[in-house]
């Protein structure tokens, strides 16, 4: 997928969103929102609450896979679960404000100041999901694999792995390509005239 320079001949500065950045936004958002929404309204969109069905009723499954997300730590007083979810809350704000400066215009790219901010927000939440995703799997580590440790190696794979793994892949993908751009936008016109953006 090839993307193009940052700059324009008039020095103008544009950022266009790939294709791969709008798909992964329009399936994450959601999935981040549904996510966010059940960890800060725990204990009701826990099981047996009163907002956990039906919407929140894949959890039952998910809470005894990741003990992050069930009983355990909220019998514990874990903190880690709500402080994680906050960070999404403001990870997705700023994704939206990236995605509607993009987009907003009708034009499907950021121009001058506005279009500079945008991507350097844009950036910055995807920097920020990556730690905060890299911190989970390390905490993980650190504990002796203290909320996972139970599964089967398949149901580890299939059911935490593969899912938050997604969030490790395509948060990297954004982070190179809107980081080429703002490299190229620094870097001035005469560099980014003869040069593309490409992602494989």
């Amino acid at each position: 997928m090839t993307r193009k320079p940052t700059t324009t001949s008039n020095s103008t500065f544009t950022t266009t969103p790939s294709r791969l950045t709008l798909l992964w936004l329009l399936v994450s958002l959601p999935l981040v929102i549904w996510d966010t929404l059940y960890v800060l309204l725990r204990p009701h969109t826990m099981p047996g609450g009163a907002l956990h069905y039906p919407l929140w009723a894949p959890y039952e499954l998910y809470g005894r896979v990741d003990y992050v997300y069930g009983w355990k730590a909220w019998n514990e007083r874990n903190g880690f679960t709500a402080a994680q979810g906050m960070m999404n809350a403001l990870e997705t704000v700023m994704y939206l404000v990236y995605a509607w400066g993009v987009l907003g215009g009708g034009n499907g790219k950021g121009e001058g100041r506005r279009g500079a901010t945008v991507l350097l927000v844009g950036f910055s939440a995807a920097v920020m999901t990556l730690s905060k995703t890299v911190l989970y799997w390390l905490n993980e580590y650190y504990s002796g694999f203290d909320n996972i440790g139970h599964n089967s190696t398949f149901d580890l794979i299939l059911l935490w792995i593969i899912p938050n793994g997604a969030w490790l892949v395509f948060p990297s993908v954004m982070i190179c390509t809107l980081g080429s751009e703002i490299i190229d936008g620094l870097a001035g016109p005469s560099t980014t005239a003869d040069h593309s953006i490409k992602v494989e």
